[in-house]
Formats: structure tokens, C-alpha cells, sequence
């Protein structure tokens, strides 16, 4: 990390670019053109054959990236979904799953090696399956062995930066098996992420930009991201990976009303800003302490009235004890498209982040290493 570009100005249009060369941000930045495309793949794929019997329960296995897509799925069914819609990471599968239920193995390049076992484990017992992932690769390759729908996701772009190639697939799934209970609204989303997108835009002055106003409200700060409910839980897990995998650094996330019964806690720890002295000299006395910073994601229907009063209690409990709080409220008519409001800003941020810190926000060389062994 270079002293010289950790300040960098967000608003310096050529510096964002050169701390981009990989382009994260236009990645970002394709989120809506990647929704639509998924629309076309689900249907040449012939997702349309899931209709029928309704299944005992969905399950997505996937990892990363690849993995968030299953909690954008349960954040769309909604509380209302008739079955379980569960997210699997790991190897295999539970031993609950069987034929009545359907895997959605989900894996951007198609070589997971935890996503390919939970997929064999699948045509093992003889669950209806579907496969979203790299052409011509392992993952599609056991789809095709149980003739299953095989929705391709494009090369060229990371697994995180892939997440409504990923996903909508995956929505569309959950609509021909008949278990969302309203329109799965990809046009409505798309035009979100594009509204989005055209606010968060690296020209974009950070007076006017919500990415680049969050980015600097928690640079150089402890982020602690909580969502006001199930949905709004999903972005502020998602906003951490991408804090780690993009900005490569920690972050805490919880869910309302839980993380009031646990988490709240810090508020009183040793990262919490206390009493300063305001003529401190950094060079005599050290650096400040790093600061807590809260990020509160509302998300307005989707929120018990219970917990939206606690989302504004724990603000207020936050701010009286110095912690700064940013918080965001999720936007559109549908499920899907109030999730996509808030994710697609927080990962403008997470670059945002990065690039504040002189990081390339691309690589991630330790999950290379440890998959090479």
C-alpha cells in the first residue's frame, strides 16, 4: 500500500482508473446488462421444464461469489415462500436432501470443487437439479449427465462481480416451480441497477454520489453492517465479502433484531471513540484508535414494525456513544429490486474503499493460494 495514492481523490477521475486496471468498477457497472442477458440464457436453457411438483424444499449450493446467489434467492422468495429456500456451502449435502427436493448447483467457473460434490451427491439420490456456471466445464458436464437445464454465465469477470448472472437464473428457477408469491420484476431490477449505476459512476462528484459519500464515511474505520431485516441481512453479508474480497478488509455483519441481543455490545469496546483529547499529537501520543463505524441497511416493507423501531433505537444508541452511523434504505416495488438497490451501491463502495486505500481492488491472492495448496 503506497503512501503516496492511500488519499487518493475519489473525484480524480484518471486515478480511479489507473487503481482499476482490471476494471472492477465497469464490472460492477454491467450489473443490469448481466440481468437481461440471464434472462435470454435461463430461457434457451429451458428452465421452463421445472414446472410441475412442487419440491419439499430448494436448495443453491454454491461458495463465494457463486454461493451469495442463494441468499439473493431466499431474500426474493421472501418469509412467504411455501418451502425452505436454503443456501449450501460446503461439501456434499445434508442428509435431509432428496428426490422430492431440487439443487440448484451454482459455481461461475464451473470447477468448485465443494459445489461439485454437493452436485454428484445430488444425482446421486435423485433430486431435480439444475446447474448455472461455465460452459464446457465440470459443473456442467454432471448437468448434462442428468439432463439438466445448464444456464451459462459468461466468462470474464469475477465470481463476485458475476452476482445477477448468477442469481437471476436462479429467481427464474423459483418462478416456473411456482413459489414466488409476485412477479419475479428482472426488467423493474435492471432499470434499478442502472439507476444506480448512473448515480454511483466514478465521474460522478461525491457530493452527489451515494458510493463514494459511504466510502468515505467508513475509510480507515471498523465497519460494523447490520440489516433491519432478512433482506436488508443479505446485502449487509454481502457487503462484507465484498469489503474483504475487493477492499481486503475486516468487516462485522448482522441482522436486526439479533444483532441487538449480541453484537450491540461493541458499542463499548475498545473500538468505540470514547473521550479524545483534542490537542493530541499523533506523532507524540500515536494514532487515533480506530473507530467503529455502523452501517444500518433499512429496506422499509420488508421490516416488522418491531424491528424497524429497534433499527432506529440501536441508531440513536450508536450515535450517543460517538459511533458514527450511514444508513441506507433499499429501493423499488419487489423484493429483488429493493435487494439489487442496496447491493449494487455497497459494492461501488467496496471498490470505492479500496481505491481509497491504493489497493487494486481485483486480486485476491490469498484464496488463490490456498486453492493451489
Amino acid at each position: 500500500m503506497s503512501p503516496a495514492v492511500r488519499d487518493l481523490d475519489l473525484d480524480d477521475v484518471p486515478a480511479i482508473e489507473a487503481g482499476d486496471p482490471d476494471q472492477m468498477l465497469r464490472a460492477v457497472a454491467s450489473s443490469a446488462a448481466q440481468a437481461r442477458e440471464a434472462v435470454a440464457l435461463a430461457a434457451a436453457a429451458g428452465l421452463d421444464r421445472l414446472a410441475g411438483e412442487r419440491p419439499r424444499a430448494v436448495v443453491v449450493a454454491g461458495m463465494g461469489g457463486s454461493g451469495i446467489a442463494g441468499d439473493v434467492l431466499a431474500a426474493a422468495a421472501g418469509p412467504g415462500c411455501p418451502v425452505p429456500v436454503v443456501t449450501h456451502r460446503g461439501y456434499g449435502l445434508p442428509g435431509w436432501v432428496g428426490a422430492h427436493d431440487v439443487v440448484l448447483a451454482v459455481s461461475c467457473s464451473g470447477s468448485t470443487a465443494e459445489t461439485l460434490s454437493a452436485t454428484e451427491d445430488a444425482l446421486r439420490r435423485g433430486a431435480r437439479l439444475v446447474t448455472v456456471g461455465a460452459t464446457d466445464s465440470p459443473l456442467s458436464a454432471l448437468g448434462e449427465r442428468a439432463r439438466a437445464p445448464h444456464v451459462p454465465v459468461p466468462g470474464g469477470r469475477q465470481p463476485r462481480a458475476s452476482i445477477w448472472a448468477l442469481s437471476v437464473p436462479l429467481v427464474l428457477a423459483l418462478d416456473h416451480l411456482g413459489l414466488l408469491d409476485e412477479p419475479p420484476a428482472i426488467e423493474a431490477t435492471a432499470e434499478r441497477l442502472e439507476g444506480v449505476a448512473e448515480r454511483c459512476h466514478p465521474g460522478r462528484d461525491g457530493l452527489v454520489n451515494p458510493a463514494k459519500e459511504l466510502a468515505l464515511a467508513t475509510h480507515g474505520s471498523l465497519v460494523s453492517t447490520w440489516g433491519a431485516s432478512p433482506l436488508g441481512g443479505v446485502a449487509a453479508y454481502r457487503f462484507a465479502c465484498q469489503l474483504a474480497e475487493n477492499g481486503k478488509l475486516p468487516a462485522a455483519w448482522g441482522v436486526l433484531p439479533e444483532a441487538a441481543h449480541n453484537q450491540v455490545v461493541a458499542y463499548d469496546g475498545p473500538w468505540a471513540p470514547g473521550e479524545r483529547d483534542v490537542f493530541a499529537d499523533p506523532e507524540l501520543d500515536g494514532p487515533a484508535p480506530t473507530a467503529l463505524t455502523q452501517v444500518l441497511l433499512r429496506s422499509g416493507p420488508d421490516e416488522h414494525p418491531a424491528v424497524a423501531q429497534r433499527a432506529s433505537d440501536v441508531a440513536r444508541l450508536a450515535e450517543a456513544r460517538g459511533i458514527r452511523v450511514h444508513e441506507l434504505t433499499a429501493e423499488g416495488s419487489s423484493r429483488l429490486e429493493r435487494l439489487a438497490s442496496l447491493v449494487c451501491l455497497l459494492d461501488y463502495a467496496s471498490v470505492y474503499l479500496a481505491l481509497l486505500a491504493g489497493i487494486d481492488p481485483t486480486p485476491v491472492d490469498a484464496i488463490t493460494t490456498l486453492k493451489r495448496g
